[in-house]
């Protein structure tokens, strides 16, 4: 005799069964199947007038054998585990998979993006805001693209304790891209989650990163974009988050870069908040300089760097010293957390 648990389950599985069905039926997405339910009442009262073919059928249920042995679970936006934010998005994904922990989906979420072709000091700016909103205990969502995407999962998952980060893919939630992030794909399942729309096993086409921007602008409470050109995805997604009133930060760069144009354009439109740093959504303890007793050369050093990395001799020359006097200096600085060496030079830290 079966337990009132095992008729639950099966219940459930013959519920997402007749959903799933619904929406790998050629030419209905979200706003079709809507309209089908609430024409006919259920699940199953649409799949009968569907009249949904034997392979249609069979290949769902492969989809969902498949997600079972890698630990993939269904929630439809029936469930209360299915993300709040998501829920109140116009023609959201009625079903989405997700592999990993669950309970980060009932998490407040920041979304974070940007280009792939960010620069070394744009993913430290990134992964060091991540850092600090999972240390605060929010989800940290993006694409997990290489670049951006890849600064805010990793550092998300800097943080001590309970942080988490979640990925939002084109494809399904088994099927691993870019292949670069494969290790970044497992470390995301044992602190987070990996989420989509798609079908288990899917490759995705260019119009799925589309649907997958709208859902990652669609999580978060809040969008951060980082360095983004004009025409890029990312500005895609938060053109999503401003249709879906969400609070957009932007994070400003020098405007002869491409990559800067997508963030610049949106803090001048006043279409987004300047973001100049975590502690514009948190209190945080700042260094005092003063009372770190520096000399007059270390603090010009520290004013005349910012986000754009500057070479040793042109910071020789902003302070009117020579380099050999400022290196040592540097170093010091570096070592008590105000300064960071990178590519093409130092950077504020």
């Amino acid at each position: 005799m079966k337990s009132v648990c095992q008729l639950s389950y099966s219940g459930l599985m013959s519920d997402i069964f007749n959903r799933l069905l619904i929406l790998r039926t050629p030419g209905i997405g979200p706003a079709r199947y809507n309209d089908l339910l609430r024409r006919f009442g259920t699940p199953a009262a649409v799949v009968d007038f569907l009249d949904v073919s034997i392979e249609l059928r069979d290949l769902v249920l492969r989809e969902m054998d498949t997600a079972q042995k890698l630990g993939v679970r269904y929630i439809s936006d029936t469930d209360m585990r299915y993300p709040e934010s998501l829920r109140g998005v116009k023609n959201h994904a009625p079903i989405i998979s997700v592999r990993g922990n669950l309970d980060v989906l009932n998490k407040q979420m920041v979304s974070i993006v940007g280009t792939r072709h960010a620069t070394a000091t744009g993913m430290g700016f990134i992964a060091d805001v991540a850092q600090k909103f999972a240390e605060y205990n929010y989800a940290v969502v993006s694409g997990m693209a290489i670049g951006t995407d890849t600064a805010a999962h990793r550092g998300a998952l800097r943080a001590q304790g309970n942080a988490v980060t979640i990925a939002v893919l084109a494809g399904g939630v088994d099927y691993v891209w870019p292949v670069e992030n494969e290790s970044l794909y497992y470390e995301i399942i044992e602190r987070g989650a990996v989420i989509s729309e798609m079908p288990v096993g899917y490759v995705p086409v260019a119009t799925n990163f589309v649907q997958r921007n709208k859902l990652v602008a669609g999580l978060g409470e809040k969008l951060i974009l980082g360095e983004a050109d004009l025409k890029s995805g990312s500005m895609t997604t938060a053109r999503f988050a401003i249709d879906m009133k969400r609070e957009i930060w932007a994070i400003p760069s020098h405007p002869a870069d491409l990559r800067a144009f997508g963030p610049n354009s949106l803090i001048r439109d006043g279409l987004a908040h300047m973001c100049m740093g975590a502690d514009d959504f948190f209190e945080i303890e700042k260094k005092d300089i003063k009372k770190s007793k520096k000399i007059d050369v270390e603090n010009n050093l520290i004013d005349a760097l910012g986000m754009i990395p500057v070479s040793e001799s042109v910071l020789a020359d902003v302070v009117k010293k020579t380099v050999s006097e400022i290196k040592a200096q540097l170093v010091v600085l570096e070592l008590q957390g105000f300064v960071r060496k990178v590519d093409g030079g130092y950077v504020r830290a």
